[in-house]
């Protein structure tokens, strides 16, 4: 029977199944009546994928807004349909590029550069999802969007597949930065694989595959599940007397003498955390997320 468990379960997706496949077989694992994600990753691509249960799923936004790593393998002299291995194959060229070709073009694409979203993805165009339009043979201008490639590695070189390291922000395409990188170099490409190892501060290390969930004991299963404060640590703490703990459920801005400005996790004295508030610059702490007690 499907209980209400909350709590952050950092998943280690594997490629070949949706997001939405391995939440569900996640939920029905752990028990859990409700559940959600923090970011789809395509099913081509593998890694880190938070699964949020219950009152979890209130937070999914300070997720969805942090920044991404990934290892990426990107194929050069074959252009697809997709921009991934999954699409059909649309040009093969000849690679003849050094090295240093290699590493010129991606200090190209370090910094704030702009993206235009590819037509495979889940993005909406008149409540449709452009992935649909994709498949009925359409295409529909995109405007592009700015995002910050934080971080962009050569790791190395298999033939003519390059492996990258990439950390990068919200809403940015991997696959698109793989395309963008063939065009420069002449060659073409696409997104050969796609492992996600990192969101925020959280890092793959810390989950676990669907299989190891699988072989555990129902009790053992729910010791992956991370306490719901485990997703804000970014975030300063604010610790409520009790006489002002119900005025914030109710959610009542609240007068504070602390320094402190900005967003943050409000916390009672006993550490539970209640939810999220912001601090203006009067000083007045206003409930922008609450979470359900008991």
């Amino acid at each position: 029977m499907p209980r209400r468990l909350d709590g952050l379960l950092l998943l280690d997706k594997p490629a070949g199944i949706s997001s939405h496949a391995a939440l569900q077989e996640a939920r029905r694992l752990c028990g859990a009546a409700k559940a959600g994600h923090a970011g789809t990753l395509d099913p081509l691509a593998s890694g880190l994928l938070p699964i949020l249960l219950g009152e979890a799923t209130k937070l999914a936004q300070y997720l969805l807004d942090s920044d991404k790593e990934y290892l990426a393998e990107a194929r050069l002299g074959v252009t697809t349909t997709t921009g991934d291995a999954e699409g059909a194959v649309l040009e093969r060229r000849a690679v003849r590029i050094s090295e240093d070709a290699i590493e010129r073009a991606l200090e190209r694409f370090r910094g704030e550069i702009d993206q235009i979203p590819p037509m495979h993805s889940a993005l909406k165009r008149d409540g449709r999802p452009l992935y649909r339009l994709a498949r009925e043979g359409a295409s529909v201008e995109r405007a592009p969007r700015r995002v910050t490639v934080h971080a962009l590695e050569f790791l190395g070189r298999n033939g003519d597949c390059l492996r990258l390291r990439v950390r990068c922000s919200k809403g940015t395409y991997v696959r698109t930065l793989v395309e963008d990188i063939g065009t420069v170099l002449g060659s073409g490409a696409h997104l050969a694989a796609l492992r996600r190892t990192a969101a925020g501060r959280l890092r793959i290390g810390g989950a676990v595959t669907l299989q190891a969930l699988a072989a555990l004991e129902p009790a053992a299963r729910v010791r992956h599940v991370l306490p719901l404060d485990s997703m804000l640590e970014d975030l300063p703490s604010i610790v409520l007397p009790a006489e002002s703990v119900a005025r914030f459920r109710q959610g009542q801005a609240l007068a504070q003498t602390s320094a402190l400005r900005g967003r943050c996790r409000v916390c009672d004295g006993g550490g539970r955390l209640l939810g999220v508030g912001e601090v203006g610059e009067d000083g007045r702490l206003q409930p922008r997320r609450l979470l359900a007690s008991g």
